[in-house]
């Protein structure tokens, strides 16, 4: 199993926990992200991971192409 669907696995149970508790996805998505934050900042200084934040927000749309790459 990779890592990516160990993770997918578990934020999914979390997703049905929640909907079953009447919380909604966004607010899911908001702790998920303070929790990868959290674990960013055991091994990475803050600049690494704003950029990592960054370039995961500069690439949001799918049928763009992704901004390192030339067209």
């Amino acid at each position: 199993m990779s890592a990516h669907s160990l993770v997918a696995k578990h934020v999914e149970a979390a997703l049905v926990e929640a909907s079953a508790l009447s919380i909604s996805d966004d607010v899911v998505a908001r702790c998920l992200l303070s929790e990868a934050i959290r674990l960013f900042k055991r091994s990475r200084p803050d600049d690494d991971i704003a950029a990592e934040l960054t370039a995961a927000a500069e690439n949001l749309d799918d049928d763009s192409p992704m901004s390192f790459m030339r067209p």
